[in-house]
């Protein structure tokens, strides 16, 4: 690592070889971003396919009274899908968001506050539909013996 104190010749401007703050404050690259991009990457591509199953599944629903659907969400070849695209959006919100937040909020207790929240968010809403997918499911299992 280098000094943060450079020596300067006379005449020489002054900061000219100066090691940058981040350095000095051990600031610099996080070697986060490739992980991060490969994630928002992966996600993508489940929630297209899943998104795509679950279309086929909404569009059999339709018309259907209460009780087959309930039936047919409590399904395992219905809710086992239904359960990782509530899984895979929510991951995929969380980083979205997570990129907003870095790159447009400069304040750091507000970034520090809105990435906290929108963690809490991205868990509230993948719990919130997995708990409702499991009632739909268990009910089906508890019914039908």
């Amino acid at each position: 690592m280098r000094s943060p104190i450079q020596n300067h010749k006379p005449g020489e401007m002054h900061g000219m070889h100066r090691t940058s703050l981040k350095t000095i404050r051990h600031l610099g690259s996080a070697h986060e971003g490739t992980t991060h991009f490969i994630r928002q990457r992966v996600t993508g591509i489940a929630n297209a396919i899943l998104i795509l199953v679950l279309t086929g599944v909404a569009i059999a629903l339709a018309g259907r009274p209460y009780p087959e659907a309930i039936a047919l969400v409590g399904n395992p070849f219905v809710a086992v899908p239904l359960a990782l695209a509530i899984i895979s959006v929510c991951i995929h919100l969380r980083l979205g968001i997570q990129v907003v937040v870095e790159d447009y909020v400069h304040a750091e207790g507000a970034k520090m506050l809105l990435l906290i929240g929108n963690t809490f968010l991205a868990a509230l809403l993948g719990a919130t539909g997995l708990w409702a997918i499991a009632r739909i499911a268990l009910t089906q299992i508890v019914a039908s013996s």
